[in-house]
């Protein structure tokens, strides 16, 4: 960000104790800190935590998982239940926090959570998912797109699966 979003005067290089130099509008007094979109994706289990869900997107021809960015007022666990609901049709049963990452492609923090299905029906708004399908742990770590950021949260889930309370 070069100009103030609220004056348009150019922003200047402030330097902040603990914080470094943070863009500064001196006729309105304001710092910009670094801003950045949030979204959460979610490894997806079955009731008996023994199946993960792997859906395909936008004509896409590649499993990944549900994801979906977090709306303004909504925290992360809200955000999760939302998507869910609207992509899938099912509620969450219970879920853990995984890990985040950041994904520069599109200037977004991402936030991992392991979830439980209430169920394995599924009813898809094909408006937003072309396809989703249950895998065993083996055949999802096979399926899911590689080289991919869902990859990336499926390798940690299974390898933290033993550890994982959900």
């Amino acid at each position: 960000m070069k100009y103030c979003e609220q004056c348009g005067k150019e922003l200047v290089l402030k330097s902040i104790e603990k914080e470094g130099k943070i863009p500064y509008c001196s006729s309105c007094d304001k710092l910009y800190f670094p801003m950045f979109n949030t979204a959460v994706s979610m490894i997806a289990l079955n009731p008996k935590k023994d199946r993960i869900l792997l859906i395909k997107q936008y004509g896409k021809n590649r499993n990944i998982l549900v994801a979906g960015y977090v709306n303004k007022g909504e925290n992360a666990e809200e955000t999760i239940q939302r998507e869910m609901k609207e992509e899938i049709g099912r509620d969450i049963i219970s879920y853990q926090y995984l890990k985040g990452s950041y994904y520069e492609k599109t200037n977004t923090l991402m936030l991992n959570f392991a979830v439980v299905l209430d169920s394995e029906t599924l009813d898809i708004d094909k408006e937003e998912v072309d396809e989703a399908k249950w895998f065993s742990f083996e055949e999802a770590k096979n399926e899911i797109a590689k080289n991919s950021l869902a990859e990336q949260f499926l390798l940690y889930f299974l390898d933290m699966y033993k550890n994982v309370k959900v």
